[in-house]
């Protein structure tokens, strides 16, 4: 990797460009319901006032995603803002490569598929019929594309049915982050309908357990092993609340938890006879089919390392596992997957520290991966150990309305006590605020976690400013900003049958700010911002901040230099 080019004409600065990720927070369409609208923001205010800033794109085409339709999201927008360029995601991806049937061609579908056909061969007609082998889909049961799409499952189990595979059992992570947020019975229902007319006397395909995202599986860096804990023993042991229908334990979990939304929703598992229909077992395959990284992670070394301690395993199942992607570049994790995820290089990362740029990267635990592994191109590690200070605040294993200012004031300390050191040249850190509590749909908590963030961005606006440095205020997407359901059609917001708004727990299309905070500023770059830009100028825009030319590929920086 060769050094930037420094730019001639860059005066300098004393202090550190420090980048402030305000995840989660964009600019609403509709007045009710913008959290952030409704928020007092008065320094964020403030600083708008009197600092160029402009609005950018952060969703559909402009991070990588198939249409202008898909909203952003965390992972694809930290990979957009560090890698300078928009590289065709997981959605895409997947997509065309079941279009162009690459999927089925793949080494990875062919061991799950011949693992299990290869078992049913082996066994004489009675010995088959008492344990035929089975291909297992565990992952996020909606279209929410965001972490998966149903269309993806559907399409693998008509395959899996046309390459002879006689059993199939759905392991549903129930959604209401990126859908509707008690949305569970529009997809269950007629998925069920889908099995239905699929199945017949040679193919048998039911769901088998579930529950929601945020209470079973779908933990991610960490924060809440438990939570795979619950996901392993209801997927792999069969052991939960049992029911004879997905459709009666949603619906039972409802009645029995008032104001539950799907994430949230319990462990179960469908039972025939006293007998848990899905059980995993020696000889069986699994495809863990999200295609997004940082919530596959964790089930995937329950099933894959040999060297696990985060829980206690029991038995472990024989099985052919295989991911949708492979999450991990650098660990190869998984082992086996079906779809290879797109080659980020020539990251900013790499770019500074070619350059001797000393960076410090920081968030606490929820987003912590965003910031280095995503933001790094899907690489996990530093690129310089010496130039480069990775920061986990660790996160608290609450609900997150419970905590709405999460560990916005402990970030921010840490980072007070860098922008004096002298030890750095670019600081990036990520506030989770405006994401994770927007995902609980509380509107009053979404409000409190605004105003705490607003609080740090002040603290961090007087300590770059002492030190004659830059801050650039930015997102990843929006969220908070769109906190009710809205009438695509009239615009008016939807209400439930106590006249209440219906919260919107998912993230929204709406664009982001870009706010430079420039006290020194000396004229290098013009006093307006470009408009019409999606977040992947982001890293155009600190290369040209510290004083160096952009690569010539990558998207055009947000500053107009002179």
């Amino acid at each position: 990797m060769e050094a930037l080019k420094k730019n001639p004409l860059w005066k300098g600065r004393k202090g550190p460009l420090v980048m402030v990720i305000m995840d989660g927070v964009g600019y609403g369409k509709y007045k009710e319901g913008d959290a952030v609208a409704d928020s007092k923001m008065n320094h964020l205010d403030a600083i708008k006032a009197k600092s160029p800033n402009t609005r950018l794109k952060a969703h559909g085409k402009a991070v990588g995603l198939p249409s202008d339709e898909d909203m952003g999201n965390s992972e694809v927008g930290h990979n957009a803002m560090g890698c300078g360029r928009v590289f065709n995601q997981g959605a895409a991806l997947v997509s065309n490569s079941i279009a162009t049937g690459a999927i089925w061609n793949g080494q990875a579908w062919k061991d799950v598929v011949s693992s299990i056909n290869g078992i049913s061969s082996k066994e004489t007609s009675s010995e088959a019929a008492q344990k035929t082998p089975t291909l297992h889909f565990i992952g996020l049961f909606s279209d929410g594309n965001v972490h998966s799409h149903l269309n993806h499952l559907k399409a693998m189990i008509r395959q899996a049915k046309q390459d002879g595979v006689k059993r199939v059992r759905v392991h549903t992570l129930f959604d209401g982050r990126d859908v509707g947020e008690t949305s569970a019975l529009d997809y269950v229902v007629p998925f069920e309908a889908f099995l239905k007319e699929l199945s017949d006397d040679g193919f048998d395909a039911k769901i088998g357990s579930g529950g929601g995202r945020m209470w079973i599986t779908m933990d991610r860096y960490g924060a809440d092993w438990e939570m795979v804990h619950r996901g392993w023993e209801t997927h792999v042991y069969g052991k939960a609340r049992q029911f004879a229908t997905t459709q009666e334990a949603v619906e039972t979990y409802r009645k029995e938890i008032p104001g539950i939304i799907d994430q949230d929703l319990k462990e179960f598992v469908i039972a025939e006879n006293g007998k848990p229909i899905g059980m995993i077992e020696d000889g069986d395959s699994v495809i863990y089919f999200n295609f997004r990284g940082d919530r596959a992670l964790e089930i995937t070394a329950a099933f894959e390392s040999d060297t696990f301690d985060e829980f206690d395993r029991g038995r472990r199942p024989n099985v052919c596992y295989a991911g949708m992607m492979e999450y991990d570049g650098d660990a190869h994790v998984p082992k086996r997957y079906l779809v290879s995820p797109p080659s980020i290089d020539r990251t900013l990362g790499e770019y500074l520290v070619a350059s001797g740029v000393r960076t410090l990267a920081i968030s606490e635990t929820q987003k912590y991966g965003h910031v280095t592994y995503f933001f790094n191109g899907n690489r996990t590690g530093k690129f310089d150990e010496e130039l480069e200070d990775y920061v986990e605040i660790k996160s608290d294993i609450v609900p997150f309305e419970q905590r709405p200012w999460m560990k916005c004031a402990e970030i921010t300390d840490y980072v007070l006590e860098a922008i004096p050191s002298g030890k750095y040249d670019f600081i990036r850190l990520n506030f989770p605020n405006g994401d994770m509590v927007g995902h609980t749909g509380v509107y009053q908590a979404v409000v409190c976690s605004m105003e705490a963030m607003d609080l740090q961005i002040g603290r961090l606006a007087k300590a770059v400013e002492e030190a004659g440095g830059i801050m650039l205020i930015t997102a990843d997407h929006g969220n908070s900003d769109d906190m009710f359901e809205h009438n695509k059609k009239t615009g008016e917001v939807v209400r439930k049958t106590n006249g209440l708004p219906k919260a919107k727990t998912s993230h929204s299309l709406n664009p982001v700010p870009c706010v430079v905070y420039d006290c020194g500023y000396q004229s290098e770059y013009e006093p307006e911002l470009a408009e019409d830009l999606g977040i992947s100028s982001i890293a155009a825009t600190c290369i040209n901040l510290l004083g160096f030319i952009p690569p010539s590929d990558y998207d055009p920086s947000i500053v107009n230099m002179k």
